[in-house]
């Protein structure tokens, strides 16, 4: 409560504390410092036009005026003053004249009363009587070494009890500490451990304007207590006014129910600053706990180097241990042969130094061959090392090095999803996959990735990117394995990957007539594996299934053929023509039959005719060998014509191609 009982201006307690209409208190001897003139005859922008109506100080036009060139200035905060407010030397109150508030800078003029215009806080005037009465005497001085006396005087600016020679010594009454308030030592109502005196009964306040009668109501608009004489015939005689009794037992009912406010939250943040002490442990807890964790880890980083760099020792003396080996054993070698061949020499010598014909040629063939044959053992290669003075041992540390100058924290990244199994399931050449996150990270998921390889084992490739958590690839190889794997991504990086699952794609393709793509005038029915047209004119409908890879081959029954109609039997893309005969655009591969002959068409392109049609009841063979691109068609079982189409890459579907003459059954389909 200090702080509210100090005045803003001199640092100290308040003493006569008047009130200003901002509701702010000043000590009436600082009120006269902080005093500015205005120009004669002008009224400043700032200006009251009543105790309770004032306006923001305009800093701007109050910074034109100088104090050295007209004798008036403006209020501004400074160090030259104890709590850092400019105090201006004591002057003459003149007619126009005006007051700042300290610490909220709004500005009012004097009227002719001057500062007997406003009032004077009797109530914390006497709030702070009670309040010095309540610090005891008997306070120790505070600077005392040892055995510390009675203080004999406190410094409210310092808030510091000294006792006379160490405030002689510390506190001197000159220099910077010279404007420093010195008082009669008290004691602080904490520190002391007694409570404030109860707030005795005091004499009424009296008006302002008419010294010898007290107050009795309150006016409204003024929000003022007046007397009975302001009413009759002074300025409040207008104004809403209520019982001044009645009023004060409002406004204590209202601020008790405004600190009853003030006390939740007061409650609240104890509550919040006992919560960050603990906090505060909680940091120095985890800190420590954390940097054992931090040097374990280094730790074991150090061990595992310590224990690879003992096994590449290992390997380095296994490798110079080999290498000294082979040489040595090079040098005993070549040495006991070189002892050889060099006696041998001496010997010859010494044979062919000797006179006698007869003896020389005795011994002179087996000579011969001994000096050739030890002249073969001499080959190429004899004479050079089996092995080099290099090590042919290269350690790459660069990556381990690098991977080390990057070891940092790793971000908030979201962690590896986890795929759920029960959930990922394929069909034809289909796959779906499922997967969720098994905690929550503290920055929200943005979005998966889904990667697949190529089905034999190959580079992965995305297939996916989204916020969804389920997701079907369509168009895979039949017959083939493909790994799965899908990471999380946020705003602040990538994370890892998930657990990587295998999903195996259907040996035998197996599919319906697909009624999302057909034209309109067919007609689907027996679970989409029958196929009619309401139109004369020849209409496309595509199968589910869609083939890149392997050998595939089906079978069309033809269930009802009236009138010779010629449909057509083939492979397209998704994007073919479907109100015209299969073929006849640049994207399907067909054959086209009637009940006496058929003919290959693509992109409009008729081309091998052969003998033999169809008929009700006849099956349509179609063999599409992906490995060879080629395409082969068969009425009942027996290939009809040569190889239709070769050189065939890409997707395909299934495709047929009929009119209202014509029904069209599926029947079969294999891996051949």
């Amino acid at each position: 409560m200090d702080e509210e009982l100090k005045c803003p201006v001199c640092g100290s307690l308040f003493k006569d504390p008047i009130l200003l209409p901002c509701s702010h208190n000043v000590c009436l001897a600082c009120a006269r410092n902080i005093i500015v003139q205005t120009p004669e005859g002008e009224t400043p922008p700032h200006n009251r036009a009543s105790n309770s109506d004032y306006d923001y100080l305009d800093m701007d036009k109050m910074s034109m005026y100088s104090e050295t060139d007209s004798g008036y200035g403006s209020y501004t905060p400074c160090l030259k003053s104890p709590n850092g407010v400019r105090v201006f030397p004591p002057t003459l109150v003149h007619r126009h004249c005006s007051i700042t508030c300290p610490l909220c800078h709004r500005s009012v003029s004097l009227d002719e009363r001057g500062l007997r215009g406003f009032p004077r806080n009797r109530l914390l005037e006497a709030i702070v009587s009670r309040y010095q009465q309540s610090r005891s005497a008997n306070v120790k001085c505070q600077l005392c070494d040892r055995n510390p006396v009675d203080a004999t005087v406190m410094c409210e600016q310092c808030d510091v009890f000294y006792c006379t020679p160490c405030q002689q010594r510390c506190h001197p009454s000159r220099g910077p500490l010279a404007k420093h308030r010195l008082v009669p030592p008290t004691q602080s109502p904490v520190a002391g451990g007694q409570q404030m005196p109860t707030a005795t009964l005091r004499k009424q306040g009296t008006c302002a304007d008419h010294d010898t009668v007290n107050f009795s109501m309150y006016c409204i608009n003024c929000k003022t207590p007046v007397c009975m004489k302001c009413l009759e015939g002074g300025k409040h005689g207008s104004h809403d006014v209520k019982p001044l009794a009645a009023m004060w037992k409002q406004h204590k009912c209202q601020l008790s129910q405004a600190l009853n406010g003030v006390s939740d939250k007061a409650k609240d943040a104890k509550e919040f600053l006992v919560q960050l002490k603990n906090m505060l442990q909680q940091i120095q807890e985890n800190g420590v706990e954390f940097e054992a964790c931090l040097v374990a880890q280094c730790d074991a980083l150090i061990e595992a180097l310590t224990r690879q760099k003992a096994k590449l020792l290992t390997k380095v003396t296994k490798e110079r241990e080999y290498k000294l080996k082979v040489v040595r054993d090079q040098i005993t070698h070549c040495t006991m042969k070189l002892r050889q061949t060099t006696g041998m020499m001496e010997y010859c010598l010494e044979v062919i130094k000797e006179n006698d014909p007869s003896g020389f040629l005795q011994i002179s063939d087996a000579l011969i061959k001994r000096v050739t044959s030890s002249q073969d053992q001499w080959v190429k290669g004899a004479l050079e090392p089996k092995v080099g003075p290099e090590f042919d041992l290269t350690l790459n540390t660069d990556p381990l090095l690098q991977t080390i100058i990057q070891l940092d924290f790793s971000a908030n990244v979201p962690p590896a999803p986890l795929l759920q199994l029960e959930k990922c399931c394929t069909r034809n050449n289909s796959a779906t996959l499922a997967w969720r996150v098994s905690v929550s990270p503290s920055n929200p998921i943005e979005g998966y990735v889904l990667e697949l390889d190529d089905g034999n084992g190959g580079q992965y490739r995305e297939v996916y990117v989204g916020k969804e958590t389920v997701c079907t690839v369509d168009g895979l190889h039949f017959n083939s394995s493909y790994n799965a794997r899908v990471k999380a991504y946020n705003s602040t990086g990538v994370g890892p990957y998930s657990k990587t699952v295998v999903l195996k794609t259907s040996d035998v393709a197996w599919f319906t007539f697909d009624p999302a793509s057909a034209h309109r005038d067919i007609v689907l029915t027996n679970e989409n594996q029958t196929v009619s047209c309401n139109s004369y004119d020849d209409r496309v409908v595509l199968g589910t299934a869609a083939f890149s890879k392997g050998v595939h081959y089906w079978e069309l029954m033809v269930d009802r053929y009236d009138n010779h109609p010629d449909p057509a039997f083939g492979v397209a893309r998704i994007n073919t023509m479907k109100d015209m005969m299969l073929g006849k655009d640049d994207k399907a591969w067909a054959m086209y039959v009637d009940n006496n002959r058929s003919w290959f068409m693509h992109n409009n392109s008729h081309t091998n005719r052969a003998e033999g049609g169809i008929s009700k009841g006849a099956t349509v063979g179609i063999l599409l060998d992906l490995n060879k691109h080629t395409v082969t068609f068969f009425i009942n079982k027996q290939q009809h014509g040569p190889v239709a189409f070769e050189n065939l890459e890409g997707v395909f579907m299934p495709a047929v191609s009929i009119n209202r003459n014509v029904q069209v059954n599926r029947q079969s389909d294999r891996v051949a």
